[in-house]
C-alpha cells in the first residue's frame, strides 16, 4: 500500500485482443468474478468466440505484464445508423482509482467513433457510484427510457 501522499504511477496500455491466451483466460478468470457473482468468466473457446466475432472488440487494458481491466465493445448496424455497446467493463480491485476504466473507455469511444458508430450506449448499476461518476465525466448522459430484459 502507498504512503498518504504518495500516489502509485499506473501506466495503461490498452488494446484490441487479437487472440487468445493463456494471459487473458486467467486474467478473465479473475476479473469476471470482480463484476459478477451470477456468470461465470469465459473459457478458453468463448473468448475464442468474442475475439473473432465481427462486431465485438474485447479491450484489454494492461501495465507490462499485469491486466489491469476489461471492456467489451459491441458495433452493429441498425436501419437508423451504425450503433455501439459498451458491455462488461470491469477493473481489477487493486487497480481501481488509477485510471483504468477511464482509459478502457476513452478507447472504446475511439473505436466506435473510427468504425461509424453515431452513439455509443451503455448501462450501470446505480450502486457503482464511482463507475456512474466515470461515465458522466466522460460525456455520456442518463437517458430517459426503460431497459427491459427478457430471460430465456
Amino acid at each position: 500500500m502507498a504512503a498518504a501522499g504518495k500516489v502509485t504511477a499506473v501506466t495503461v496500455t490498452v488494446e484490441i485482443a487479437t487472440e487468445v491466451t493463456p494471459r487473458l483466460v486467467q486474467a478473465f478468470a479473475r476479473l469476471i468474478p470482480q463484476l459478477s457473482k451470477s456468470s461465470p468468466p469465459p473459457n478458453e473457446a468463448e473468448l475464442a468466440e468474442m475475439v473473432a466475432a465481427g462486431s465485438t472488440d474485447v479491450l484489454v487494458a494492461s501495465d507490462g505484464d499485469d491486466v489491469l481491466g476489461a471492456l467489451t465493445l459491441v458495433v452493429f448496424r441498425i436501419p437508423t445508423g451504425v450503433r455501439a455497446w459498451i458491455e462488461d467493463v470491469v477493473v481489477d480491485d487493486a487497480a481501481r482509482g488509477r485510471g483504468v476504466g477511464e482509459a478502457l473507455n476513452q478507447f472504446a469511444l475511439s473505436v466506435a467513433r473510427s468504425k461509424g458508430a453515431k452513439t455509443v450506449d451503455l448501462t450501470s448499476r446505480p450502486s457503482r457510484e464511482a463507475a456512474n461518476r466515470l461515465y458522466q465525466r466522460l460525456g455520456f448522459v442518463a437517458r430517459e427510457t426503460n431497459v427491459y430484459r427478457y430471460d430465456l
